[in-house]
């Protein structure tokens, strides 16, 4: 299972000056909003990746510090949707792709590592879930390659989990569908 972190958002609800970060905003501990997801991922999912827009010099180096390989990607200033295919053409031969948002740092490793084994056949889609609610990571067997790489723009993978059956995993807590969208969120 490969592991992908998407990090190359602009943050705009964040800063909509674009000046400041939400991806290297501090958290309460002291570390980056980013270095935490990636670091979370990585231990659950060694050799996980992370795609970031050119020029990150900053993100990158503390993504490349949490243990993930660092793509950089031209199309991810497109969105999201684009920043994956880039991700999934890169790893195609892979047996399926997790995918985790940089922005959420409170997911923890057992809600990975459970989405990541349930994936038990190429057609599977599996998701963490409270309460009923699909959140993240979201991870896609190898039979959903063809429709990864097509996705475009920042929609990501929205449209394909509104009309595939997905199996969601429940996490047992709310982080898995906490975000960082305003500074305020920092805070926990």
């Amino acid at each position: 299972m490969q592991g992908i972190l998407l990090a190359a958002g602009y943050g705009r609800r964040f800063d909509p000056s674009g000046q400041r970060s939400k991806l290297l905003a501090c958290l309460p501990d002291g570390e980056s909003v980013a270095a935490q997801s990636a670091r979370t991922l990585c231990a659950a999912l060694p050799g996980s990746m992370a795609v970031i827009r050119p020029g990150q010099t900053e993100l990158a180096a503390q993504l490349r510090d949490a243990g993930c390989h660092i793509v950089e990607s031209i199309e991810a200033e497109a969105g999201m949707g684009s920043a994956l295919a880039h991700a999934v053409r890169a790893t195609r031969g892979a047996e399926g792709w997790l995918v985790a948002l940089a922005d959420m740092p409170w997911v923890p490793g057992g809600a990975i590592r459970a989405v990541a084994g349930a994936i038990d056949t190429p057609k599977r889609i599996a998701a963490a879930a409270f309460d009923g609610r699909r959140g993240h990571p979201v991870a896609f067997g190898a039979h959903w390659a063809s429709q990864l790489v097509a996705l475009r723009g920042d929609s990501g993978a929205r449209d394909l989990l509104r009309t595939a059956d997905v199996r969601l995993i429940e996490a047992g807590t709310a982080d898995v569908l906490r975000d960082i969208d305003h500074p305020a969120d920092l805070a926990g």
